[in-house]
């Protein structure tokens, strides 16, 4: 019985560790994508910035199963995906200044940054087949890593998705395809601007398919890890579609839906506030107190910084 009991409180304690983890993951991402708009409208940032909040979910569950060998292409909105592999805020916010020790010198803004095996780029779609090649750089290496690519609802408009799809279920290479269906594409809701069913267009190429609608990031991760898992074993392409929420406008204030809609929305369906909800209050009040320090000393520094030369 002994024995039992050690078992349990590791397991418990694990558990509670592994739900304080992802919460400050999600807190990190939450609190540096509010202090990029406050920025942004203070005239301290450069180009355009395009805020992850109410999807940080999704970022979180995911990049727990990736590992260093792993491709990721990230979009516009690449801020939550970027914290979530586990890069540095102080880099990310120089980047969005301009200044030279940003993540690319301060060339490439919000949008087009490179860190390690972490890309983004602006150009929906775009990125698609790319990350499809790579895919296939590592299967013909043999590098044992996968492709992860992300797109929105929007970018099922793109005719260029539907060629990668064609080509990695050809070839059989390893990219999973994640979906974040926010429910508009800029300003146009998904049931005006998408025909059929999200499924059904990777299914058509004999693709394997995981669809979710939640919020939630505990309910999230197996399907991730299921995802990941299936295009790691089986060298084979596969979809994550996951049906969630922007609370955010587009970019900075583009953004025509109905005020008391969105409140109640976030007020369902916020991912901080689902996940808090397994935490005590000490644990909340510390997160966010680690939280803070670390994006006003990313943000402060990176205001001191250089413009790189011309």
């Amino acid at each position: 019985m002994r024995h039992v009991a050690i078992a349990y409180l590791c397991y418990n304690s694990n558990s509670m560790t592994h739900n304080y983890d992802l919460y400050h993951q999600m807190l990190l991402i939450r609190r540096f994508e509010e202090r990029a708009l406050a920025e942004f409208s203070a005239g301290k940032l450069f180009g355009t910035t395009h805020a992850y909040i109410g999807q940080e979910a999704d970022a979180a569950a995911i990049f727990e199963m990736l590992n260093s060998r792993d491709i990721v292409w990230s979009n516009h909105r690449c801020h939550g995906h970027f914290l979530a592999y586990g890069g540095d805020p102080y880099r990310l916010a120089a980047e969005l200044m301009g200044k030279a020790t940003g993540l690319v010198g301060g060339r490439g803004g919000s949008q087009h940054i490179h860190w390690r095996n972490f890309y983004s780029n602006g150009i929906q779609g775009g990125i698609v087949p790319v990350a499809t090649g790579m895919a296939l750089a590592q299967k013909v290496q043999k590098t044992g890593g996968i492709a992860v690519v992300f797109c929105g609802d929007g970018t099922l408009g793109e005719g260029v998705l539907y060629e990668s799809l064609n080509i990695s279920a050809l070839w059989q290479l390893p990219v999973l395809y994640v979906v974040e269906d926010n429910r508009y594409a800029q300003t146009t809701p998904v049931e005006k601007g998408l025909s059929g069913s999200f499924r059904a267009r990777f299914e058509a190429f004999g693709i394997k398919t995981f669809e979710l609608e939640s919020s939630d990031v505990l309910t999230i991760t197996p399907y991730a890890e299921e995802a990941v898992q299936f295009v790691r074993d089986n060298s084979r392409p596969a979809a994550l579609i996951l049906h969630t929420y922007r609370f955010s406008a587009h970019s900075k204030g583009d953004d025509p839906r109905d005020r008391d809609t969105i409140a109640k929305i976030r007020a369902e369906f916020d991912p901080l506030t689902i996940q808090a909800a397994r935490l005590t209050t000490i644990e909340i009040d510390q997160a966010e107190s680690e939280v803070s320090m670390v994006v006003d000393a990313a943000f402060t520094r990176a205001h001191a910084d250089p413009f790189p030369v011309l």
